[in-house]
C-alpha cells in the first residue's frame, strides 16, 4: 500500500432515485473524515458507477438508494466489478432495505449496509476500520 493514501470513496446514486440529500450528506461527511470523495450525482447506471470507480482509482463504492432498486443495481454492480477485475474496489449502501434482504446483499459482497438513522460518526468509524486503500500492484494490473 502506498505511504499516507488517503481513502478514495465514491457515493453514487443508482437508478431513478433522484433523492439524493443522504447520498450530499454521507459525501460530506466522509471528506470531513480526511477521504477524498467523488460524488457522481444521481440516475446512475451500475455501468455507469462500475466505470468511473475504476477510472477514479476508488478504494470503496458507497451506494445510496432509496428506491427499492437494490435487488436489482447492487447484484450488477459486484457482477460487474468482477468482470472488470475490479473486486478489490469494496461496496457498501445506504438507504432504506427491506430487513430480510440485507443477509442477500452481504452475500453477494457488500461489505455493510447503514439504514436511515446511522449516525455519520458510526459510518466514517466503519469505514475507517474496515476498509484499506487498495495495493498499488492491483492498480497497476488494469
Amino acid at each position: 500500500m502506498e505511504k499516507g493514501r488517503k481513502l478514495r470513496i465514491l457515493v453514487a446514486k443508482p437508478g431513478l432515485d433522484g433523492h439524493d440529500r443522504g447520498a450530499r450528506v454521507i459525501a460530506r461527511a466522509f471528506r470531513d473524515a480526511g477521504f477524498e470523495v467523488v460524488y457522481t450525482g444521481c440516475h446512475q447506471t451500475p455501468e455507469q458507477i462500475v466505470s468511473t470507480a475504476i477510472q477514479e482509482d476508488v478504494d470503496i463504492i458507497g451506494l445510496s438508494i432509496l428506491s427499492g432498486a437494490h435487488t436489482y443495481s447492487f447484484p450488477r454492480i459486484m457482477e460487474l466489478l468482477k468482470e472488470s477485475n475490479a473486486q478489490d474496489i469494496s461496496v457498501i449502501g445506504g438507504g432504506i432495505f427491506p430487513l430480510e434482504d440485507i443477509p442477500k446483499l452481504k452475500e453477494i459482497g457488500i461489505k455493510e449496509i447503514f439504514e436511515p438513522g446511522a449516525k455519520l460518526q458510526d459510518i466514517t468509524d466503519w469505514v475507517t476500520t474496515n476498509i484499506q486503500p487498495r495495493q498499488a500492484v492491483a492498480l497497476k494490473a488494469r
